[in-house]
C-alpha cells in the first residue's frame, strides 16, 4: 500500500512538474515583436513604384484677397527676423492657393498649408513645414508633405518631399520652385511655380 501512494505522488509531480514545463515555456516562447516584415503587394496591395510630375503656381497674396492667407504671431527677438514666427519675411502659419496656371483667377487644384520660421541671423531664409493638399482630379483628398529650408530671395530653390497621404503614400521626392513675379510694393506678393518630382506607389 505504502509502494502504491509513492507511486501515485511520483506521478503527480511528474505531471505537475510536466505542466510547470510547458506553461514556462509557452510564456518565454511567446514573441512579444513590436514589428515585421510584410509583403508591400499581398499586405498593402502596393504595385510598382511610378514617378508622377505635379507643376502648379503658389499665390502668395494680402491686400488684394477678403480673406488673409497668412497669419501672424510674435516678431523675432534679438534679430529682426530670426526666430520670429509674424507673417511672411519672419514667418507663419499659411493656406495659400496652389492653381494650374499664374494667374491667381486660374483654376484652384490644390491648397499649400504650413508653418514658415526664419531661422537666419544674416539672410532672409526660413525653414518650412507644407502639405500640398489635393482638391481635384484623382488626387483630390490626398496631400504631399515636405519639410525644408527655403532661401526665398533666390531665384531658384528646392524642398524635398518626404511623405503624403492617400494615393501619395510612400511618397519621397522634390520639389523645384522658380520665382514667377514678385511685387516688393505690395505687401511682398508674389507668384512661385512648382516642379514636383515624386515616386509614389
Amino acid at each position: 500500500m505504502a509502494k502504491s501512494h509513492q507511486k501515485y505522488t511520483t506521478l503527480t509531480l511528474l505531471i505537475l512538474l510536466t505542466i510547470s514545463s510547458l506553461i514556462l515555456s509557452l510564456t518565454t516562447a511567446y514573441d512579444y515583436t513590436f514589428s515585421r516584415s510584410l509583403s508591400p503587394k499581398k499586405k498593402l496591395g502596393l504595385k510598382q513604384e511610378k514617378l508622377t510630375h505635379p507643376h502648379f503656381y503658389f499665390h502668395v497674396r494680402h491686400r488684394q484677397r477678403p480673406k488673409p492667407y497668412g497669419c501672424r504671431s510674435r516678431p523675432g527677438t534679438n534679430f529682426e527676423r530670426f526666430g520670429g514666427t509674424e507673417f511672411r519675411l519672419r514667418g507663419g502659419s499659411i493656406d495659400d492657393p496652389l492653381t494650374a496656371g499664374p494667374e491667381l483667377t486660374s483654376k484652384k487644384i490644390r491648397s499649400a498649408q504650413g508653418i514658415f520660421v526664419s531661422t537666419s541671423q544674416s539672410d532672409i531664409e526660413l525653414s518650412v513645414v507644407l502639405n500640398y493638399v489635393f482638391t481635384e482630379g484623382k488626387y483630390n483628398g490626398s496631400s504631399l508633405s515636405i519639410l525644408g529650408h527655403k532661401p526665398i530671395l533666390n531665384t531658384d530653390r528646392e524642398l524635398p518631399i518626404f511623405g503624403g497621404s492617400g494615393l501619395f503614400r510612400f511618397a519621397r521626392g522634390y520639389a523645384q520652385l522658380r520665382t514667377y513675379m514678385f511685387n516688393p510694393t505690395i505687401s511682398n506678393d508674389a507668384t512661385v511655380e512648382y516642379n514636383v518630382y515624386v515616386w509614389h506607389y
